[in-house]
C-alpha cells in the first residue's frame, strides 16, 4: 500500500530558449516557454519535495543575475521568476512553511532544480552520488557551484531505492551523470512517473530524441533512460510527466486541486 496522499506540481519559473536544447540535433532557431516544475509530495510519514527550481536571489539581484547568467558565458540565458513563484510563498498556500519540509529528493543538480536549496533548511537532502561528483566538478555550465555547497544533509544513493512506500527512485542518466526520476504510486488512478529532464517535452519521449545536453556526450545513455521510463510505465500502467513542457503543465491540476 502506498504511504502517498497528494501530490502537487508547482511552477516555480519559466524560461524561454532555442527548443534545440531539450531535443538533442534538432529544432535549432525554434523558441519554446518552458515551465520549471517542483513538486509537493504529501505522504502518511511527512512532506517531500521534488526538486525546488531556482535561486530567486540569482534571478531578482542585478549583480548576481549578471554574474551567474552573463549573456556570453551562458547563452541560454535567465528564466523568469516571481516572488509568488519562490518556494516559501507556495508553501505558505498549503498553510506550510520551509520547515515543514522532511525530505527533499534532487533529480539532478542543475541551477533550475537545486537552486531553491537555499530556501530550505534542516531536512535530508537525497540526491545521487555520481550527480554530486559530477556538479563539484562542473560536468556543463548548468551547474551554479553555490547551488549546492552549503551544509546540507546529503544523503547520497547508487541503487534504485524506495524513499517511502509509494515513491521509488528510478535511475535515469544521461542528462547528466547521476539523474534520477521517480515512481509514484497515488492512492487513486494511475501511478506517476516524475521524468524530470531525462524527458523536457513529450516529444523526447514519443520520439525517443535525447536531451540536448547529455553528460560526457552519451546520447546512448539518455536514450536508454528514455527507454527505460517507457517500458517502467507501461509495466506499472503509469503515465510519464516531462518536465519543460509547457502544454503539459497546463494539462496538470493546479493548487487547491490536487492529484491523488
Amino acid at each position: 500500500m502506498t504511504d502517498v496522499l497528494r501530490l502537487w506540481p508547482l511552477l516555480t519559473a519559466t524560461h524561454r530558449y532555442d527548443k534545440s536544447i531539450s531535443t538533442r540535433n534538432r529544432s535549432q532557431g525554434t523558441l519554446i516557454d518552458a515551465p520549471i516544475l517542483a513538486f509537493l509530495i504529501e505522504t502518511r510519514q511527512g512532506r517531500v519535495l521534488f526538486d525546488v527550481g531556482c535561486d530567486y536571489a540569482k534571478l531578482s539581484d542585478p549583480q548576481l543575475r549578471a554574474r551567474w547568467f552573463d549573456p556570453v558565458e551562458f547563452p541560454m540565458g535567465p528564466p523568469e521568476m516571481s516572488e509568488e513563484q519562490r518556494l516559501p510563498a507556495h508553501l505558505a498556500r498549503h498553510g506550510l512553511s520551509p520547515a515543514d519540509i522532511d525530505l527533499v529528493f534532487l533529480s539532478h543538480l542543475h541551477f533550475d532544480h537545486a537552486g531553491g536549496l537555499c530556501e530550505l533548511c534542516g531536512c535530508d537532502v537525497h540526491v545521487h552520488e555520481a550527480e554530486l561528483a559530477a556538479a563539484r566538478a562542473q560536468a556543463d555550465d548548468a551547474y551554479f557551484a553555490d547551488d549546492f555547497a552549503g551544509e546540507h544533509r546529503w544523503k547520497l544513493q547508487r541503487d534504485e531505492y524506495e524513499l517511502l512506500p509509494g515513491l521509488r527512485a528510478i535511475n535515469t542518466p544521461g542528462h547528466t551523470a547521476g539523474h534520477m526520476s521517480l515512481l509514484i504510486e497515488l492512492p487513486h488512478g494511475k501511478p506517476v512517473i516524475l521524468a524530470e529532464d531525462a524527458a523536457d517535452l513529450s516529444e523526447n519521449l514519443v520520439d525517443e530524441v535525447a536531451p540536448g545536453l547529455c553528460w560526457q556526450v552519451r546520447e546512448d545513455l539518455a536514450l536508454a533512460s528514455i527507454r527505460k521510463l517507457k517500458a517502467t510505465a507501461a509495466e506499472t500502467d503509469a503515465a510519464i510527466w516531462p518536465n519543460h513542457d509547457m502544454a503539459f503543465w497546463r494539462t496538470l491540476k493546479r493548487f487547491p486541486e490536487y492529484h491523488a
